[in-house]
Formats: structure tokens, C-alpha cells, sequence
């Protein structure tokens, strides 16, 4: 199939590249030309593991390329798939100005049957929007499609390539037939391809990453109370866990959840919730309860501290909001990083991928180290943020030279107490024992 995808986030380079690897002909579409020339070039503009083997290898074959030119894009499409940025308003709604004024451009340029696929997320009722901003200049026939996208960050391309499903919202039997024969490759191994209406495949994506929100969130108040308790949450983590009913993903407490898509969707939906004057108590208590677990590290290492940072340098592990991803989007490091500076401490960082993205934030206010063990030069405390594999079986012999005192701060529960007891850390974490020096 002839494939156009408007708009290279994240979304949209997954998805045009997974199109392009099971033989579809993809060009993507940017209005940043400076961003095109490099993809042209074969340069990836985001992190995100396998893409660039599968960015490369489609490039090569003449599968894949890029423009800015809607209109070239668009010309011998038969899908045009929109992986638009929907943004949060002041009001917490999604912005969708960007996927309307797309679908109006639309309306003047096709001259025969499409099928246009929301990929982007978006409120109930956007497909709606979406087809009669297309009619107002449209002359040709046309279907609009829901198709949300379930992908997480660092696992994208075998989240699209191996889906758990695949959701597709139409009322039109030709869409259905189409998009059924698109998606065939990628679910060969029998996972369902769910179709149903307009408005209920809108409102799943925003359900399942609002339920998933209140998972985290659930367990993160769990560990507060143990820690007030003196229980382990690691020990209630598996006890609930192997709860089948329950499950044992997305149990890990920590300082809270980030990234383009949980925040973003949970306070849409609860907007959208508002608008049908419908009050969605646990979704505003998710939202409050996470925007201070973001932080509650903070009053643990003030406490340490005799709430005096004046002088005293933190060191900071991990700034993406998640490992295998340099995104930075309400990652909780970044409101870490900006009280610990208020306070009067300096800040040393290290990320195996996030640190141009957050220089481009904090600049000379902090510092950024080559690797972690150069981060943690002088420091009085280690603060770990995001849970990369590379600082889960560190060198601890290293860590003390390093350090100027023998101080962790855990936000992801990285290591084991009694470890931290035998090699005599002072290692705070989140809903367990303190061990002390």
C-alpha cells in the first residue's frame, strides 16, 4: 500500500518506519524542513531502541522518505495516517488545532477515495471533527478512521511490530476492509485486530493509559503508608502481584510518572469527563497525587540535610522520565533538579541519552557529567530518578571513592537493603527501611 504519515514525533517515525519494514511504500511529512533533510540523510531524530537499524534499511530500499510538501505526500496515497501533537491547553483539553488545520489542507488535496487515520490521541468525538473540517472542501469520497497507538516508549518498535492488539474505530465497511488487510502482517501470530465504532476506540487509548496511570499511582500511595508502616512495599508488591486478577506490571513504586502520553491523556480525560459534567473523582486524585510524588524525595533529602543545601552538591542519576528513551517530558528529575536548586545545592547529572534535551532546560545551571561515576565526583548525595539498567549493578567500590559521603537517595528502589547495609551507604528509598550508617 501507498502509505503518508503527517507529522515525525515519535509516533509518527514508529509508525511510518514499522509501515515501510512489512513492504508498504511510506513518505512522511514534517513542516521542519531542517528535520527532513537529516531523515532524508538517514538520521534519526529521536532515541528509541531498533529504529535506526529498520530507519536505515527502508531508506535504502526507497520504502521510506520524507518531505514537506503535504500536497506531494498525499497525491497516490491510499491511507494517510495523522500523528499530530495534541498538546494540553490551559484548561487541561487537548489543543487540536494542529490535526483540524491538517484535515482542512486535506479537504482541497485529495481527488479520490482515502481513508485519513487518526493515530495521534484524541478526545471522543475528534473523528467527527476531523471528517467535516475535510468536507468543507472536499469533492471526493472519504472515511475517517480512529487507530489510537499503544506504544510505550523503549519498547516502540516491538510494541508496533508485535502488538497485544491492534484498535480500530470505523462505522465503514470499506475502511474496515482496508485497514484489516494493513494491519495483517503485524498480527500473524493470532493477537485480535478489535474494531469497533468512532468514539469507543477514542475512548479506549485514553482508558488504558488512564488506568495504567492509577496503577502507578496506587502503589506509590501503598509505599507512603509503608513507609509510615514500617512495612516493605517490595513484599506487598509481590504479594498483590501474583494476584492474577491484579498482574504484576506497573506495581513499581517511585517518584512518579511522566512522559508525553500519562500525563497528558489523564488530564484530558478528566477534562473531557468535565465537559459532561461528569466529576471523575479518582482520576483528580491520581493527577494530585503523582504532581507530589514527583518530589517527595525532596523532603527525605532536606531532612538529611538539616533543611541546609547551601554548599552541598547532589548528584543526580537519570533524567529521562523512563530508561531507553531521551524524552524528558514531565520527567520527575526535572522537578527534582529545579527544588534541590532553589534550596542553594549544585547539581551534577548523568543520562545515558536525556542530557542534551534537559541542557537545553537548565543550561550552565547544572552540570553534566561524561559518565555516572564522574557525576558523583565531590557529591554529597546521589539522588537516582530514572531506572537505566547501567546504574542498577554499579560499581559500589567506585561509588564510595567518588562520593564525599556514602549517600543514595533511590526514586526507583535500584538496589537491595541489606547490600546497602553491608557496604555502609546511608540508602533512602521509597516505601522501605531507611538503612543507616
Amino acid at each position: 500500500m501507498k502509505i503518508a504519515v503527517v507529522g515525525t514525533g515519535y509516533v509518527g517515525l514508529v509508525t511510518g518506519t514499522c509501515f515501510a519494514e512489512t513492504g508498504n511504500d511510506v513518505i512522511c511529512v514534517d513542516i521542519d524542513a531542517e528535520k527532513v533533510e537529516k531523515m532524508k540523510n538517514g538520521i534519526v531524530p529521536i532515541y528509541e531502541p531498533h529504529l535506526d537499524v529498520l530507519f536505515d534499511r527502508n531508506i535504502k530500499e526507497g520504502r521510506l522518505k520524507f518531505t514537506t510538501n503535504l500536497e506531494e505526500a498525499v497525491k497516490d496515497a491510499n491511507i494517510i495516517f495523522l500523528a499530530l501533537p495534541t498538546p494540553p491547553g490551559e484548561d487541561g483539553s487537548a489543543d487540536l488545532s494542529y490535526v483540524l488545520g491538517v484535515a482542512e489542507q486535506l479537504g482541497k488535496l485529495i481527488t479520490n477515495y482515502k481513508v485519513i487515520v487518526d493515530k495521534s490521541t484524541v478526545p471522543v468525538g475528534t473523528a467527527e471533527k476531523v471528517h467535516a473540517a475535510i468536507a468543507k472542501n472536499a469533492k471526493v469520497e472519504f472515511d475517517v478512521v480512529s487507530n489510537p497507538e499503544f506504544l510505550r516508549e523503549g519498547f516502540a518498535v516491538d510494541d508496533f511490530m508485535k502488538p497485544d492488539r491492534v484498535v480500530i474505530g470505523t462505522s465503514s465497511e470499506k475502511a474496515k476492509k482496508i485497514m484489516s488487510d494493513l494491519y495483517k502482517p503485524f498480527v500473524r501470530q493470532g493477537n485480535p485486530i478489535i474494531f469497533m465504532d468512532e468514539r469507543s476506540a477514542e475512548l479506549t487509548k485514553y482508558a488504558a493509559n488512564a488506568f495504567l496511570a492509577t496503577k502507578i499511582t496506587f502503589m506509590n500511595e501503598i509505599a507512603n503508608l509503608c513507609e509510615r508502616l514500617g512495612a516493605n512495599v517490595d513484599m506487598v508488591r509481590i504479594g498483590i502481584g501474583s494476584d492474577t486478577r491484579i498482574g504484576k506490571r506497573f506495581l513499581f513504586p517511585g517518584i512518579g510518572y511522566g512522559g508525553s502520553c500519562f500525563p497528558k491523556d489523564v488530564q484530558a480525560l478528566a477534562k473531557s469527563a468535565e465537559e459532561v459534567n461528569y466529576d471523575f473523582k479518582i482520576l483528580k486524585s491520581v493527577m494530585d497525587v503523582n504532581e507530589k510524588q514527583k518530589t517527595s524525595i525532596v523532603p527525605k533529602i532536606l531532612n538529611y540535610f538539616n533543611n541546609d543545601l547551601k554548599g552541598k552538591r547532589i548528584a543526580i542519576w537519570g533524567l529521562a522520565f523512563k530508561p531507553d528513551t531521551d524524552d524528558i517530558r514531565e520527567a520527575p528529575a526535572l522537578y527534582i533538579i529545579k527544588a534541590l536548586l532553589e534550596k542553594g545545592a549544585s547539581i551534577s547529572t548523568f543520562d545515558p541519552e536525556a542530557m542534551d534535551n534537559v541542557r537545553k532546560l537548565f543550561g550552565n545551571k547544572i552540570d553534566y557529567a561524561i559518565n555516572q561515576y564522574a557525576a558523583l565526583n565531590d557529591a554529597d548525595a546521589l539522588v537516582i530518578c530514572t531506572e537505566w539498567s547501567v546504574f542498577r549493578t554499579p560499581d559500589f567500590d567506585k561509588m564510595s571513592s567518588a562520593l564525599k559521603s556514602k549517600v543514595i537517595f533511590d526514586g526507583r528502589n535500584l538496589y537491595d537493603l541489606s547490600e546497602m547495609k553491608e557496604k555502609g551507604f546511608y540508602y533512602e528509598s521509597v516505601g522501605r527501611e531507611t538503612v543507616k550508617q
